[in-house]
């Protein structure tokens, strides 16, 4: 087994901070929201509960009146949110604070886009006051009460976060690719669908016009997205392979022989997916390999944008914590024995189909495959089931396999 680095361990990956006046009392409760949000509910199945860390800076120093600076070569990247209100804009102090936060980062940045301010305008005088190049997100025109404002800004961070930690890893494998294009590309999104029934069609066109309205994504609708010319089975896998995807779980879904190919090949290529549960009826023979990944209930009314919209959400968070766990394992994987492999998702059955023949290995090489994934370990009854299919594979999550579990 190779070791991590120790250096690899003593600087975190990813950290966010959130900065408010300590006057703004609505400030502390999107903080939280925040923090519940990124450092616990998007981990929350993982031992120990850890997720991104997220700082506050709020609280004032002694005989100061703004918090500790941040230094955002502290980590490897880091993304500090900014909540500008008028207790903030007034006070030449915060507005100096958050102005250095902002020449910092873009200092930093000269080399890449790993450590970004994000503000957050609470109404347009503030933000004028405050006086920052970077673009705002604007809560004050943001439809809804603080609840749905609270839940538009996790979800348009997260896509940011999914932004930055893209361009990261393009760095990482490709110290070329360090440009604002790359950056803007949007993250796809592959609708799958049923056209058998209306309901798969209306929901995939509900969604499509849902995202391309607020999230700055992209998605792929194959009755829009196919150019002329190109044959559709080869322009689906394809674009199957570089996207996230939402399958639109509607009655006559699994019965469709391209909605089952377009779930096998998120599947085999380890894509970002979530199931939208739309069953009208029922589902006269439920698909084995829709599972293993998070299921929304969606419902079959195309109209509930409300309902769309935390699928689009779930959906980011799990695009989100695929780039996390390739940005995190980079280095790891140039320390793998010939025959251990990283996925991004705990193993399942169809897991063993999609591992590679190592170079060289042939029948005489008797070493056990390795599957490493993120934590937490499997359950007892799932490894024993794929062990009982393949004995020669063994299941480790990444925190067993850092402390040299084996066989």
């Amino acid at each position: 087994m190779g070791e991590v680095k120790e250096t690899d361990l003593a600087k975190p990956f990813f950290v966010i901070y959130v900065v408010w006046h300590p006057s703004f009392e609505l400030g502390k409760r999107i903080s939280e929201a925040i923090m519940q949000h990124f450092r616990r509910d998007l981990y929350k199945n993982i031992v120990g509960g850890a997720g991104i860390p997220v700082v506050f800076r709020s609280a004032c120093m002694p005989d100061h009146d703004i918090p500790i600076s941040i230094n955002p070569e502290d980590s490897e990247a880091s993304a500090i949110i900014a909540l500008v209100d008028d207790n903030l804009s007034e006070s030449g102090g915060w507005v100096n604070y958050v102005k250095s936060l902002s020449e910092k980062t873009g200092e930093s940045n000269k080399t890449g886009f790993n450590n970004l301010l994000f503000p957050v305008s609470f109404n347009k005088e503030a933000l004028h006051k405050a006086d920052l190049v970077e673009q705002a997100f604007r809560w004050d025109l943001w439809a809804g009460d603080d609840k749905d404002r609270v839940a538009r800004l996790i979800s348009e961070l997260t896509y940011e976060f999914c932004r930055m930690l893209r361009h990261h890893l393009g760095q990482l494998e490709n110290p070329s690719s360090n440009n604002l294009e790359n950056y803007l590309k949007k993250v796809q999104i592959f609708l799958s669908h049923s056209k058998h029934d209306s309901d798969g069609t209306e929901i995939a066109t509900a969604i499509r016009r849902r995202i391309h309205d607020g999230h700055g994504l992209s998605s792929f609708f194959d009755v829009n997205d196919i150019p002329a010319g190109l044959r559709f089975d080869e322009v689906l896998l394809a674009q199957v392979r570089i996207s996230s995807m939402i399958a639109i779980h509607t009655d006559s879904y699994s019965s469709r022989e391209w909605c089952r190919k377009e779930i096998i090949e998120a599947k085999v290529w380890n894509v970002p997916l979530v199931v939208a549960n739309s069953i009208n009826n029922m589902d006269e023979r439920g698909f084995p390999y829709m599972g293993n990944v998070p299921v929304v209930r969606l419902g079959y009314d195309a109209t509930d944008v409300s309902r769309i919209d935390i699928v689009i959400s779930r959906l980011l968070d799990e695009v989100l914590k695929d780039f996390l766990w390739r940005c995190q394992t980079h280095e790891i994987k140039k320390q793998l024995p010939r025959k251990a492999f990283l996925i991004p998702r705990p193993p399942e059955l169809i897991s063993l189909s999609c591992v590679p023949e190592a170079p060289g290995q042939d029948d005489a090489d008797s070493t056990d495959t390795i599957l490493i994934y993120p934590d937490p370990p499997l359950s007892t009854e799932e490894e024993r089931l794929i062990n009982r299919v393949s004995p020669n594979v063994q299941l480790r999550s990444l925190a067993e396999w850092k402390a040299g579990a084996t066989r």
